[in-house]
């Protein structure tokens, strides 16, 4: 594991325990990236009519990868344009009083996307609150099912939830989307890289994935995954090349998302590169290490605290990032504070429904000694921050 951290660009002198927020790229990677980079500036006409097979060629391995074809991927930049896209796409399909229906562990700027096609449509959004702990999977899906009107157009919900770190059992909910006749779509941002995905098994009819998170790409590079039967409904976010007045492109994924005007390409390349790297390292070992490593921690800390875990140890709710309960009345700001200043400790420090919450990342280039030094500062520092 020590040649694997030292791949990383991170400085010796932070404790980087949020790979989930925005990811790290590695040497090896970032090489590729830069490669295209200076590509492009080389001879940037010939690069240009180059891009279509250039991200094909990018595109192949990714859909092995994540288990789908081609076909049905486009690049976007992050996840939360992806949401936007498909988001934006269903304003003239969604109809007043329709329903959008969620779970209150949604990422903030997908809910303020949800919030403004509401505005614009008369659909409503609605949240349903998911409870902790969680238990089985199917005592969670039941009661999210619970939430499903026969106003009930589209599910939109988390792989990995951003707040709270769980796992959701998201393919038992887009089965029963699909038997029902609702619309899916799945924001995992924090899941390509992170857990192992089959996204023909897991049956969405959107999908949303960022590269740049657990996959080791450059900042920038992400997926938005649609079924061939729900491609239609794809409009362009940003209208350029690839749309035609009163004609219907064969290949929206392609002409509506990736074509609009020139911008700088080599995250999207450089993917290859990432999973090569990660084939090479034999990544699903890495992420058991990860798992175990998040897992003592969170235990550790819970038991200092005497609070009770969001969820129980296995790997079915949590992988790489866990999200460990604090005291309810910790002041984050002041703690969050004393960990950047005192001890460089980069960590999401999380207010959800009277819930505190530290959510660790753990990458490969994570350390027992940092995740002790954690351990430390919270205990050192937690009381003090009580704010009752």
């Amino acid at each position: 594991m020590d040649a694997l951290r030292s791949l990383f660009l991170l400085r010796p002198d932070v404790i980087p325990l949020n790979n989930g927020s925005f990811g790290a790229c590695p040497q090896p990677v970032m090489e590729a990236y830069q490669h295209w980079q200076t590509e492009f500036e080389r001879h940037p006409d010939g690069f240009v009519r180059r891009w279509p097979e250039l991200l094909d060629a990018a595109r192949a391995p990714l859909s092995d990868f994540l288990g789908t074809s081609a076909d049905q991927l486009a690049f976007v930049i992050n996840a939360t344009m992806g949401v936007n896209i498909v988001a934006h796409s269903l304003r003239g399909w969604l109809r007043e009083g329709d329903q959008i229906l969620t779970t209150d562990h949604e990422y903030g700027a997908c809910n303020n996307t949800w919030a403004y096609v509401c505005s614009k449509t008369g659909a409503r959004y609605i949240q349903r609150h998911m409870p902790l702990p969680v238990t089985t999977s199917e005592a969670w899906v039941e009661h999210f099912w619970a939430g499903v009107t026969p106003r009930t157009r589209v599910v939109f919900i988390s792989h990995i939830t951003s707040p709270t770190a769980l796992i959701f059992p998201v393919a038992e909910v887009c089965r029963r989307c699909r038997e029902a006749g609702i619309l899916s779509i799945v924001d995992g941002a924090h899941a390509p890289g992170h857990v192992a995905l089959d996204l023909e098994a897991i049956g969405a009819d959107f999908y949303i994935g960022n590269c740049h998170k657990w996959m080791l790409t450059p900042k920038g590079s992400a997926f938005l995954y649609a079924r061939r039967e729900v491609q239609h409904l794809i409009e362009p976010l940003i209208v350029s090349h690839g749309w035609q007045l009163n004609a219907v492109s064969t290949q929206p994924l392609r002409d509506y998302v990736e074509q609009f005007g020139t911008r700088d390409l080599a995250a999207f390349l450089a993917v290859p590169a990432a999973i090569a790297l990660m084939q090479a390292h034999d990544w699903p070992t890495v992420r058991r290490r990860c798992h175990a490593l998040a897992r003592q921690i969170r235990r550790r800390v819970e038991a200092y605290f005497d609070t009770t875990s969001v969820c129980d140890d296995s790997d079915t709710w949590f992988g790489q990032m866990a999200a460990i309960q604090l005291p309810p009345h910790t002041d984050l700001a002041r703690l969050g504070h004393i960990l950047r200043e005192s001890y460089h400790i980069e960590i999401p420090l999380i207010q959800w429904r009277g819930y505190a919450l530290a959510r660790v990342s753990v990458q490969a280039y994570v350390t027992e000694e940092m995740l002790d030094t954690l351990f430390e500062a919270l205990a050192r520092h937690v009381p003090e921050c009580l704010s009752r």
